[in-house]
């Protein structure tokens, strides 16, 4: 049984697809990308050097343009904060007197505990503050 070349082609696409779903490395499914297009050159009649070169071209040529700009695009997305780092920099609302020995105050909906970053600097009830750090189960505001 003669299989043609654009079939082989193709098999070695599916080949290299599964460690791309195995790894998540990318590089396997740019690879598998040109073995379907020398599969395409294959199909169209072209000779086994032409369809070595177009696998070759378009591999190079994928990973060459397409990982920097995932990479960019894996740096740039923005980061989320959680726990206590999405408190810090928000505003609270004073509830009762805040100075550098307590007080409280309440942020996201919670009522905390809090102290002043500065030790001559209060706070009176119904002022407006921000916290600027997380000291255990105390905000540090100013």
């Amino acid at each position: 049984m003669d299989i043609d070349a654009w079939v082989w082609w193709l098999i070695g696409a599916v080949g290299l697809g599964i460690p791309l779903v195995m790894t998540a490395m990318p590089e396997f499914g740019m690879f598998a990308v040109g073995a379907v297009a020398a599969a395409v050159v294959a199909a169209l009649g072209g000779g086994i050097v032409a369809q070595v070169l177009v696998f070759v071209v378009v591999s190079v040529a994928l990973i060459a343009v397409v990982r920097p700009i995932a990479a960019r695009h894996r740096n740039d997305r923005p980061q989320l904060a959680t726990g206590i780092d999405a408190l810090k920099g928000r505003q609270a609302v004073v509830l009762e007197r805040v100075d550098s020995s307590g007080g409280r105050i309440k942020l996201a909906g919670e009522i905390w505990s809090a102290r002043t970053l500065d030790e001559g600097q209060s706070f009176d009830p119904g002022q407006q503050v921000d916290v600027v750090d997380i000291d255990g189960a105390t905000a540090v505001v100013m």
